[in-house]
């Protein structure tokens, strides 16, 4: 069953209840730079490298945020420009703990550069809790902005008062100290909890600033501030993108469009954490924003092209961005992502953790690709040019996209009966008529130990290849279906398989593109998902490609040399590159088509007992990659 737009267990550190212990060194506010680059420095490589003075390195930093100095702040060790990042409050590495061994939680922890590569620790934006914040709350995903000649810093949090999240804003004439939280929310909690999350300013056409505020339960909002920036204006408040979908709100501007980049699915579920960005553009900040398939943002079929997305290597669940141009003009993004070698802080399964990664942001077409489509850099990569009068190294090389060969075998389904190749496991549950394979959508499922749906397996070619179907949900449109799906499964076993559907979501229909383990240890995940490109109105193609690197990323469950990417189509013509997962099924692996997953009554989401729904399958293809 899907699980991919539900609130992660771990907040996004401070959406628990844990009670935090926070510890604050007020000196180190004061510290220049500890680590100093002189000049461009060539090449770095993920993650980014962050210094604590005199005490070790730094191993997560969630939700980063970064702005160039505002003021012409310099390293007083080399006179060159400073850059400052913030970050969630979480502890700083594993070692980072309190008299009684707990781990220690830093109030939005700050960080300098001089090259957007070496970062040094310089402190927490607060000594203690704004007045207005619950007293056991962690303050996430900051926003840094500069106006008024004063550094605005928003954040979100857990209010004191019953009604949930809120957004704050403390502002400083320094960039490392001195802020001063203005006393109340700035956007208040909203009704029936909606999430008053993930903060981000902006500035529209006419000169009015904006906030966009809100995560899943909800959606993405927009609010115009008022002048001074400490309070919001309900009544200017406009949905920016549908509910149950999108979080982490980042907007840029470039060639005559707004760019709203935005993350989707879980942020923290370790070594199987699916989390990514999309991206739409609009030319008005307040939207609509579309996709490249001209795919809204906030329609049902959930419009939304692929940015930041896994690859295959060792980092999962890359997102929650920022997006800024170097000295030279070239275009950057930092995000948070896990590493499946070591996916959360020693002694503490669960709490994942999420190194920053730095890589450039090219433009393509009028679209923005992250290292030319090349995905989340783990090798040498050109630096940024950090300094006035650097140049900046890097060259945009485009990653083509897989290219179907020739076909192996296909089904059309024309036929009045299934042909020999397929076979079932568990019960029948599809019939073929009219050039149609015709499945009822089951009361049952594919998903950790709940394994009672049907699937319609045939045999996969050795090597590399490619499977593709065109497949069809019926079912009315709006809420609620959950989690209705259909689509394909490359199966290995029921606890050990990759599944690209399209499913019910809420008042959504979105792709999901999940991989299941069955050796994952004790206390982790077998289970984990990302979401994909747009679903078509009536139609949606899928397919699923499968290339063997020879060599796996890790070892374990959660590495393997098989890399298997999704891709999605709502034309069966352009189609959309999605994320890639590493695992290891082996040579017996077979295709499978499955339609599972809807609620029983009286469930949440659960359609009406007398209600069949069904999925059509036009035809399914296994195919060579020629590219």
């Amino acid at each position: 069953m899907v699980r991919s737009c539900v609130a992660p267990a771990q907040s996004r550190s401070g959406r628990s209840a844990a009670r935090f212990a926070v510890v604050v060194a007020l000196a180190a506010l004061l510290l220049p730079s500890a680590v100093a680059a002189a000049g461009p420095t060539g090449t770095y490589r993920n993650p980014l490298s962050i210094a604590i003075p005199g005490d070790g390195r730094v191993e997560s930093c969630a939700d980063p945020t970064v702005i160039e100095g505002q003021k012409g702040e310099r390293d007083p060790a080399t006179g060159e420009l400073l850059w400052f990042m913030y970050c969630t409050t979480d502890p700083l590495n594993d070692g980072d703990r309190d008299a009684a061994g707990g781990l220690r939680f830093h109030v939005i922890p700050i960080f300098s550069s001089t090259d957007l590569v070496h970062w040094t620790y310089r402190g927490d934006a607060f000594a203690q809790r704004p007045a207005w914040v619950a007293d056991d709350a962690g303050l996430w995903a900051p926003e840094i902005t500069y106006f008024d000649g004063k550094y605005h810093l928003y954040f979100a949090a857990s209010w004191t008062k019953p009604e949930g999240s809120a957004i704050g804003v403390a502002t400083s004439d320094s960039a490392v100290s001195g802020f001063v939280d203005s006393g109340d929310p700035v956007v208040d909690p909203i009704c029936c909890w909606q999430w008053v999350f993930d903060p981000e300013v902006n500035v529209d056409a006419h000169g009015n600033r904006w906030i966009f505020f809100g995560s899943y339960f909800g959606g993405i909002r927009g609010r115009e501030l008022n002048d001074d920036g400490t309070e919001s204006l309900p009544a200017t408040q406009v949905q920016i993108t549908i509910d149950n979908r999108y979080e982490g709100a980042e907007v840029v501007q470039h060639g005559g469009f707004y760019y709203l980049f935005a993350s989707a699915s879980n942020c923290c579920a370790g070594p199987l954490t699916g989390y990514g960005v999309f991206v739409g553009r609009s030319t008005s900040l307040t939207g609509p924003y579309l996709d490249r398939d001209g795919v809204s943002l906030l329609d049902e079929h959930v419009g939304g092209t692929p940015f930041i997305a896994q690859n295959g290597n060792r980092w999962v669940g890359p997102g929650h961005n920022t997006v800024f141009r170097d000295e030279d003009g070239q275009w950057w993004t930092i995000y948070h992502a896990v590493d499946v070698r070591e996916p959360y802080f020693e002694g503490a399964v669960g709490f994942t953790k999420r190194p920053p990664l730095l890589d450039a942001v090219d433009w393509v077409g009028g679209w923005p690709v992250l290292n030319g489509g090349a995905g989340p850099s783990d090798g040498p990569e050109q630096a940024p040019a950090a300094q006035p009068g650097d140049d900046s190294l890097h060259r945009l090389s485009t990653v083509p996209s897989d290219q179907v060969g020739a076909i192996v075998w296909a089904d059309e389904f024309d036929q009045a009966t299934l042909g020999d190749r397929w076979s079932w496991v568990r019960d029948a549950n599809g019939t073929e008529a009219g050039g149609l394979l015709t499945m009822p959508i089951q009361r049952a499922d594919l998903y950790q130990d709940s394994n009672s749906a049907s699937v319609l397996l045939a045999d996969l070619p050795a090597g590399n290849w490619a499977v593709e179907t065109k497949v069809r949900l019926n079912m009315p449109d709006g809420c609620c279906f959950n989690f209705a799906q259909a689509g394909l499964v490359v199966y290995a076993s029921d606890d050990r398989f990759i599944k690209l559907v399209e499913f019910a979501n809420w008042n959504t229909r979105q792709g999901e593109f999940a991989k299941e383990v069955d050796d994952a240890p004790a206390g982790y995940p077998s289970y984990g998902n990302m979401v994909t490109g747009p679903m078509g109105d009536d139609w949606t193609w899928l397919r699923i490609v499968k290339r063997t690197t020879g060599v796996g990323n890790v070892s374990g469950p959660y590495g393997g040399s098989e890399r298997y990417t999704a891709y999605t189509s709502i034309d069966g013509v352009h189609w959309t590159r999605n994320g890639t997962w590493a695992h290891h099924l082996g040579s017996e692996v077979r295709i499978g088509l499955v339609a599972m997953g809807a609620a029983e009554p009286p469930a949440a989401g659960a359609p009406p007992p007398d209600l069949q729904m069904t999925a059509d399958f036009d035809y399914v293809r296994v195919s060579r990659v020629s590219r």
